[in-house]
């Protein structure tokens, strides 16, 4: 964070060293970079990772997942960390623990082990990540607009996470994917070096303790989280609630899910407050996200399926989807920036537009997609979910400013962030995975019920060729029968979104300064402290 808080003064750095001040926030952004491409179990090394390790495939999601579930714990209690905390002893403490992650993932095949190291690994990511994004984000946005802030965020987010893909993926094809992870120690281990080096252990403001934080609530709520998770992952290979194993996560999370909200009643500072839960821009966000994500779903389940089952395409084809989602991320972010953050267009707006591009994907792909599609005919719909994907969660994000700050901001913002980034997305998977799993089964048998001995007596086409051909086929119209689903619901959405009127605009937007938040974080502490001495 800079000394300098007038905009008419020059941005400085002043906790970092032997380094030309013009240099220094690239060289944060690249510590940013770094640190989105770490976090424990890669999603996309999922393929290889069951080859070499004998784990399941939901068993990888799970540990991935469960990544996304420790960035989203750590938003509740981020200020509280950023004044109790050194910025050199966090990012010390920070590249260690994610160092012995990377290891642990490469050589464990424990599931409980993965799991957990993913989770703790997650929280320290997104710490790092914030403290260096904290420091550059009046280079960022001098007047701390927050609409320009996410744009940002979700620019380096989405863009990283597409290049750790294509790294994963790179070094599996050359030689092994324990390389990438070999490859991210060594790049940790070069900023610890810098941090060593160049960073000063000073702090702009006085410390403050971390007392009346509850710690308790905040892992309650990372096993409703991980109980959530655990349903989606784990549900269809379980065969759902027919399983004693989703019985008792069900039960485990909404066991742990009403202790947290009745802790919450009598606690002075819960860490989810009820509060949130009283303002209906919190459950709009939310729903908005989880409907976004259900129609992204076949990005997951029937994308890599149809390209890999049905087109035969190797991992160096499907990898270059990755590059074709960068650009729409590229492009989203531009329009979003330029539209929703300078201009101020207004939420509906902006809204319409994402969503157009979520229907124009999902129609793209039922009125297009077949045996002899090519390639590069998909690269306009993966542009299109791509662009809408960003702006959505660019205005999502945005729309929580209208909360008070900083607590009740920042506990919508961690609630909201475990739908966005941990479970909406397996959510969603669950949702498409399962209808596609029966309107295939269903498919099968109608293209199998004439295939009687008599039949398949004069076709001299091998037994287990013609059962391929039927399953390709049966693939292939179950997908485009899902596509045509979820247009429909995209459609629906749309024309919901164009009748309800709204003239809100992100013209509100502007993050008080830490100074401000500091002082009240202050008052907080120090009425704590009267709590403990009147007690004893």
């Amino acid at each position: 964070m800079s000394h300098h808080h007038d905009p008419n003064q020059p941005f400085s750095i002043p906790q970092i060293r032997f380094i030309p001040e013009k240099l220094k926030p690239w060289l944060v952004i690249l510590f940013i970079i770094v640190f989105n491409c770490t976090g424990g179990v890669y999603l996309a090394a999922v393929s290889e990772m069951v080859g070499s390790t004998q784990l399941l495939q939901e068993d990888i999601m799970m540990a991935g997942y469960a990544s996304l579930v420790g960035m989203a714990l750590f938003f509740a209690i981020m200020f509280r960390l950023k004044w109790a905390v050194r910025p050199k002893t966090a990012m010390g403490s920070c590249i260690p623990v994610l160092i012995a992650a990377n290891l642990i993932c490469m050589h464990s095949s424990s599931v409980p082990v993965l799991v957990g190291v993913s989770l703790v690994a997650g929280f320290f990511r997104m710490w790092a990540i914030y403290e260096c994004n904290s420091t550059i984000q009046l280079w960022i946005t001098p007047k701390r607009d927050m609409a320009i802030w996410f744009c940002y965020i979700y620019l380096m987010v989405n863009t990283t996470i597409q290049f750790t893909g294509i790294g994963v993926l790179t070094f599996s094809i050359w030689s092994s994917w324990e390389y990438m992870h070999w490859f991210i120690i060594a790049a940790l281990l070069v900023i610890w070096l810098i941090v060593i080096i160049c960073y000063k252990g000073i702090s702009i403001m006085p410390r403050l303790p971390l007392l009346g934080i509850d710690w308790i609530g905040m892992l309650l709520w990372g096993a409703t989280a991980m109980s959530i998770l655990f349903i989606c992952v784990y549900g269809e290979h379980y065969d759902w609630w027919q399983s004693d194993h989703i019985c008792f996560a069900t039960s485990f999370g909404l066991a742990a899910l009403g202790l947290n909200l009745y802790r919450a009643t009598f606690l002075r500072h819960p860490y989810i407050s009820l509060q949130i839960f009283k303002m209906p821009i919190v459950w709009k966000c939310v729903a908005i996200i989880l409907v976004m994500d259900l129609l992204l779903a076949p990005s997951h389940i029937c994308e890599h399926a149809l390209m890999e089952g049905v087109l035969g395409y190797d991992h160096a084809n499907v990898m270059t989807l990755n590059w074709i989602s960068i650009i729409g991320v590229i492009m989203g972010i531009l329009f979003t920036w330029q539209t929703f953050a300078r201009r101020k267009w207004t939420y509906q707006n902006m809204l319409v537009i994402a969503f157009s591009c979520f229907a124009f994907y999902l129609a793209y792909f039922y009125f297009r997609i077949d045996y002899n599609i090519p390639k590069e005919s998909l690269y306009m719909p993966v542009i299109a979910r791509s662009a809408g994907y960003v702006m959505v969660a660019v205005m999502m994000l945005t729309a929580n400013t209208r909360l008070p700050f900083p607590f009740i901001f920042l506990h919508g913002l961690s609630f909201q962030n475990m739908f966005s980034a941990a479970l909406a997305a397996p959510i969603g998977n669950a949702i498409v995975g399962r209808a596609l799993k029966v309107i295939m089964t269903r498919n099968t048998m109608l293209l199998s019920q004439n295939m009687d001995t008599v039949t398949l007596s004069t076709i001299r086409t091998p037994m287990s060729e013609l059962y391929g051909m039927v399953q390709a086929q049966s693939l292939m119209e179950s997908m485009k029968e899902v596509y045509g689903l979820l247009l429909f619901v995209a459609i629906l959405c749309l024309v919901i979104l164009m009748v309800r009127y709204s003239s809100f605009r992100p013209i509100r937007v502007i993050e008080p300064t830490y100074r401000f938040i500091y002082n009240f974080c202050k008052k907080e502490v120090f009425a704590r402290l009267r709590v403990r001495r009147v007690k004893q």
